[in-house]
């Protein structure tokens, strides 16, 4: 996912083919975001196409080439703000996130590694996934971005901060009482590692 500040320059020249490389560069990435974001395929693509037509249209006022990620983030923040506030959302996160009082500092999402799980694996996998999904809509939608952001796209708390336009300590208390909130609204319907019975 690098790009150098020579491309990104190109690009705020106006220059398409640059511009054009820069979404293929980070087309994946912002469509990912917004998937987690939505859970929804139609939603991720509309909100990336959204940021990418802002992205070379605004090209031009990014004051440094160095903080292009942040900046292309916050664009993406923004659109799926909006689209939310049209219509309800659906997000997931990994099981053992939750009860992983180490989370906030060490991301522990799904690895690639599952693909070769067996059948019944992946489907106890599935199933926690949409047990999360819908407790996670119960969290305030502050600490969801945050717990996405830094859970699903493996994003730092100074870039986390820079996006949202935050302190890092109010993004790291963000994540924090996020997880706290999800862990109780799951012990609220008795679903803890133990009672789901799948040896996590």
């Amino acid at each position: 996912m690098m790009h150098s500040d020579n491309l990104i320059a190109q690009a705020k020249a106006g220059d398409q083919n640059a511009q054009g490389r820069v979404v293929q560069l980070w087309y994946k990435r912002i469509y990912n975001f917004g998937y987690k974001f939505f859970q929804d395929h139609d939603m991720a693509m509309e909100v990336s196409q959204k940021t990418f037509i802002s992205m070379c249209r605004n090209l031009p006022s990014l004051q440094e080439n160095a903080r292009f990620k942040s900046w292309l983030y916050k664009i993406a923040v923004n659109y799926c703000r909006e689209e939310a506030r049209k219509r309800k959302n659906n997000r997931s996160l990994s099981f053992d996130v939750v009860w992983n009082r180490e989370a906030e500092e060490s991301p522990r999402w799904e690895s690639s590694s599952s693909r070769f799980d067996s059948p019944e694996r992946q489907f106890q996998q599935q199933e926690l996934a949409d047990v999360l999904q819908n407790a996670l809509m119960e969290v305030n939608e502050e600490q969801r971005e945050v717990v996405i952001m830094k859970e699903y796209e493996g994003l730092k708390f100074r870039e986390i901060a820079e996006i949202l336009n935050i302190s890092e300590n109010t993004a790291k208390s963000r994540m924090y009482y996020g997880l706290e909130a999800l862990r109780k609204v799951l012990e609220s319907k008795n679903i803890n590692k133990e009672t789901i019975g799948y040896g996590l």
